[in-house]
């Protein structure tokens, strides 16, 4: 299958800059894949779309602030002439981080994403205040770089004190404080993603008691989202595309609960993943490990029996995995309707449901 038939036009005014005041208040475009229609509704009448035998799965993965901002900070020596000294050229200049995830036990090595990527080399330094500094130990594919932290300190402290929101580059604002709550799902638990699982966002603690009072069981799993989920494709044919891993988890107590239910309703694509991810692997049980599961159309199912999430970008791999759901051409012509009817699109904006 080609890239290019995964596209879409979009105003750039759809693009929501802004989470409403209340999460609950998105619209829902609710989409029947059996009928081949859809109908436009809001995300607090989803209660009134589950019921006894469905099950709620929810990444419960949490956002850090992983973007950095700092300095170069170091020395280097560069020949000026056959036979005279080294001269010392001390570096300077902003720098942007991107932590992705930690790879070594310790917590001190990390994948990230660095810019300016071309100038950094390996074995400088970058100081972010305080005295907090990270080396650049090697350089990767796409821009990552693979950075060790100095020092004793509590990263994890450090990087909530100093560190922003990861706010997508379509969001063309600085984060604020209130993005720190905003960005960030009512059941987030485990600290690791780069990127809030965005399906989640729109609930409140009302409407899970709501799903529940209709009978809906609800189940968390973990999946850390990173690169993986957003890195874009740079092939023509889907089918040689390589998403990045990303750790997930999925406890004892949780998969039995999936593994009781009727019907599971994933809530985000990083849910979907996870669970399609552990079918592959023997089904739905104890598990932790790594995915790079890539889902497009003709990919079959053997988890989910329904999907929330948000729009995408055209051309994405979270596209693909929502095509593959429910048929590209029901897909994109839903897309066409969200536009024309004026939706919010991509991370703070609405949703739809697949059944």
């Amino acid at each position: 299958m080609q890239l290019s038939e995964f596209d879409y036009e979009l105003p750039p005014e759809l693009i929501a800059q802004e989470p409403l005041p209340d999460r609950s208040a998105s619209r829902m475009m609710v989409l029947y894949r059996a009928e081949n229609h859809w109908e436009d509704r809001r995300f607090a009448e989803l209660p009134a779309f589950v019921g006894p035998g469905d099950c709620l799965v929810l990444n419960d993965s949490r956002v850090f602030p992983a973007r950095l901002f700092g300095r170069r900070a170091g020395v280097r020596s560069l020949p000026i002439g056959k036979n005279n000294p080294k001269r010392r050229e001390y570096l300077s200049g902003d720098v942007e981080v991107l932590l992705l995830r930690p790879l070594s036990a310790g917590g001190r090595e990390w994948s990230a994403l660095v810019r300016p990527g071309r100038k950094m080399r390996v074995g400088e330094l970058i100081r972010f205040g305080d005295g907090l500094e990270a080396e650049i130990l090697s350089r990767g594919e796409l821009g990552e770089r693979t950075l060790r932290f100095r020092g004793e300190q509590d990263l994890y402290n450090e990087f909530e004190r100093i560190g922003h929101v990861p706010l997508p580059p379509y969001i063309k604002r600085q984060d604020r404080e209130v993005d720190r709550e905003r960005y960030q799902t009512v059941y987030a638990r485990e600290r690791g993603s780069v990127a809030a699982p965005t399906a989640g966002l729109h609930f409140t603690p009302q409407v899970l008691e709501s799903c529940r009072a209709a009978g809906a069981s609800i189940a968390h799993i973990t999946l850390h989202v990173g690169l993986g989920t957003f890195q874009p494709i740079h092939t023509s044919r889907i089918e040689e595309h390589r998403l990045h891993t990303e750790s997930f988890r999925i406890e004892a107590d949780e998969a039995a609960r999936m593994r009781a239910a009727r019907r599971l309703i994933a809530v985000g694509t990083t849910s979907l993943r996870a669970i399609e991810s552990a079918m592959l692997r023997g089904g739905l049980q104890e598990m932790m490990g790594e995915t790079d599961l890539f889902i497009y159309p003709g990919f079959q199912f053997r988890a989910a029996g329904a999907l929330l999430t948000n729009f995408h970008l055209p051309r994405t791999s979270l596209l693909m995995l929502v095509a593959a759901f429910a048929g590209r051409d029901f897909t994109l012509a839903a897309y066409q309707h969200a536009v024309k009817g004026r939706y919010r699109f991509y991370s703070y904006g609405d949703c739809m449901l697949i059944i």
